[in-house]
């Protein structure tokens, strides 16, 4: 287990845990929750022992396997899968004990190098880390595709498939969901549970947090607080504790007041003095307690909208996608025949599993793509308040939030003047010298504070949201919901936040095979959408492998029959009798060339039946005590076997196929 005992931790001049203590059991799924700066990240980089305490007894089970994503972002060539597959450090040890040994020469080490690679599930590697780079989100076609091909987003994901690659007894995930779409945060769900090792994992999605965690760690104060439940379950017991708190201090202070009163008012009587004395020493020795202060929770408003246009925006028979690469090119359709109105106070939420359009339709919606056919109508005043999910890379580096601002309210209303801006932004919690901070060294928590902020300067009345919660913590996501709710205009939202789904949306589009529908249901209807539609692509993906391999196998055993046919001039019109003849000629000749094939067919039989009964006695007998020489000897026959059983499989299915071909 992990256990730490009064440790004190610092970063800096800052003390992130004062004396905290917390047990945690192996195999507990525990949520670690916090606010931004509470110390989650630096208990992470205790337990990888990046950091040291200053204090205390800290102590992880040195046998337990550790893994976690890789925040760097990697570069480099490697093929998707390769890249994934890298992430079992077992195997990736075992495969070059193999590659040493062999070398060497030292028929020991080579038995033992052998049995570590077996041991390492080397066979079903590939299939295992497609599993995982299939589960989130990506396609056949992205398996094999260089690591440095694929956007930042994506490479976040192949870190997190590699990590989760990673045999482990300790599962380390900060904030996994940040770059995912909800079809991709279903499954990882689903992958989440059924691990057996502990999982400490810091988010904040509620509903992720509620569907993975059966502990809430909560760090507040420097202290470790822990709670049996889910983080609902934390939240319920957390209000209770609060409420108890309150209600203590309550009646302490009531009591401090009558001592205090009696203290008062007989301190200097003779008669009462002893009684006074005694109550002066009971309100010393009484161990106060504090009040409960509230937390300064974020919240904002979006200002009423100038005017609210009915119908928003109306789409006729729209196509979206992207232009052609170069001059000429045929641009690439993703979703057609989109026919909808949007109505003033909708609020819509978009849905799709990954690929789908989802985040193109909105991009159209918002003018920065044009639509490739149909027509988009505006209606008069629309003005959009635009968040995309690249957002914070729009932002300037090098400006300060005043800087931003400024620039905002020359092209919205040139007549604000420094001290409003000054002030707008103390709304988002830009106070102080935070105005003059270079955005470039700001949280992602904190640049997208400054976006929100500057949308709702411009007073939209149609916000489109694509994935806005990405860098928000818990406070500031409920904050956005209850200002979403409290918007007078229309909002279009795309986001994997169930939460704020289900807090702000009251119908839903499904964006899927190429079209826009209602989707009649709620969002536990759609998760389950989601994973038939996942089962779907899987089974058409792999009807698609087989009818190529197929097809590749039954060209290669037609091309091979017809090599060896000897091409027949036309034959003229025969008799009953000479046609029987002839007949009977070509199935003698059939059966000639059949022969020889089925002859073969059989021996690969035979010997497949054979390797498959040596390859499962050399398995059994590797169970026993074995000399390092016959070890290193049964190794190598394991490794050639394995060889041969690929290669004489491959040669029944030719040899099948071209049987298959003269029948026909």
């Amino acid at each position: 287990m992990i256990q730490l005992k009064n440790v004190t931790l610092r970063r800096g001049t800052k003390v992130v845990l004062d004396s905290a203590s917390a047990t945690l059991n192996p195999g507990e799924k525990v949520g670690l929750v916090g606010r931004n700066g509470a110390g989650k990240s630096s208990l992470f980089a205790l337990l990888t022992h990046v950091l040291h305490e200053d204090s205390g007894d800290f102590s992880i089970p040195a046998q337990w396997r550790m893994a976690q994503v890789a925040q760097d972002m990697p570069e480099t060539e490697q093929a998707a899968t390769r890249f994934v597959v890298e992430g079992d450090t077992t195997l990736l040890a075992a495969e070059q004990e193999v590659a040493a040994a062999e070398e060497s020469g030292d028929g020991e080490r080579m038995a033992h190098a052998y049995m570590a690679l077996h041991d390492a599930g080397a066979h079903d590697s590939v299939s295992r880390a497609q599993a995982l780079l299939m589960g989130l989100g990506f396609n056949n076609a992205e398996l094999e595709r260089p690591v440095n091909s694929f956007s930042g987003g994506w490479r976040m994901r192949l870190q997190l498939a590699r990590a989760l690659m990673c045999p482990s007894d300790l599962l380390l995930l900060d904030e996994p969901t940040n770059h995912l779409d909800l079809d991709a945060l279903v499954w990882l769900e689903a992958w989440l549970r059924r691990y057996e090792g502990t999982l400490l994992v810091i988010s904040h999605d509620r509903e992720f947090l509620d569907a993975v965690t059966t502990v809430t760690l909560h760090i507040e104060k420097a202290k470790l607080n822990r709670y049996g439940g889910n983080y609902s379950r934390f939240e319920d017991m957390r209000a209770e504790q609060l409420a108890l708190q309150q209600t203590s201090y309550a009646r302490q202070q009531e009591k401090i007041a009558h001592l205090q009163k009696f203290i008062d008012r007989f301190k200097a009587k003779a008669s009462k003095a002893k009684q006074a004395q005694s109550r002066v020493k009971a309100l010393e020795r009484m161990e106060k307690l504090g009040p409960v202060l509230a937390e300064a929770d974020f919240e904002f408003e979006f200002r009423e909208p100038a005017s609210l246009p009915n119908p928003m925006l109306t789409l006729d028979a729209v196509s979206v996608g992207y232009p052609g690469e170069a001059e000429g090119d045929a641009p690439t359709v993703i979703v057609q025949g989109i026919s909808k109105s949007v109505m003033a106070g909708q609020r819509i939420g978009i849905l799709g599993a990954n690929g789908q359009g989802k985040s193109t339709l909105v991009k159209t919606v918002a003018r920065t793509l044009q639509a490739i056919d149909g027509q988009i109508t505006e209606g008069k005043g629309l003005n959009i308040g635009y968040f995309a999910q690249q957002e914070l890379d729009v932002l300037r580096p090098q400006d300060n939030p005043l800087e931003h601002m400024i620039r905002l309210a020359k092209e919205v209303s040139p007549q604000a003047r420094e001290q409003e801006l000054r002030n707008f932004l103390g709304n988002f919690n830009f106070t102080g010298d935070m105005v003059k901070q270079a955005v470039g060294s700001m949280s992602g928590g904190e640049k997208a504070r400054l976006v929100l902020c500057m949308i709702v300067w411009q007073r939209p009345n149609l916000l489109l949201l694509d994935e806005p919660t990405n860098h928000l913590d818990l406070a500031t996501r409920e904050a956005l919901s209850v200002a979403l709710n409290e918007f007078e205009g229309t909002v279009m939202l795309v986001s994997h936040d169930r939460a704020l789904l289900r807090a702000v949306c009251d119908e839903f589009w499904l964006v899927s095979r190429g079209g826009v529908e209602p989707f009649d249901g709620d969002l536990d209807d759609y998760q389950r959408y989601l994973l038939d539609e996942s089962k779907r692509l899987r089974e058409l993906a792999q009807n698609k492998a087989a009818s190529a391999a197929k097809e590749e196998q039954a060209a290669a055993a037609a091309a091979l029959v017809a090599a060896k046919a000897k091409p027949a001039p036309d034959a003229p019109k025969l008799g009953g009798a000479e046609q029987r003849k002839a007949d009977a000629q070509r199935r003698q000749e059939l059966n000639e060339k059949q022969r020889p094939l089925k002859r073969e067919l059989a021996e690969v039989d035979k010997r497949l039946e054979a390797l498959n009964a040596e390859q499962a006695q050399l398995n059994e007998r590797l169970m026993g005590n074995l000399p390092p020489a016959e070890l290193a000897e049964m190794g190598k026959r394991l490794k050639a076997i394995d060889t041969e059983l690929a290669e004489r499989e491959e040669r029944w299915l030719e040899l099948s196929e071209a049987l298959q071909a003269l029948d026909s």
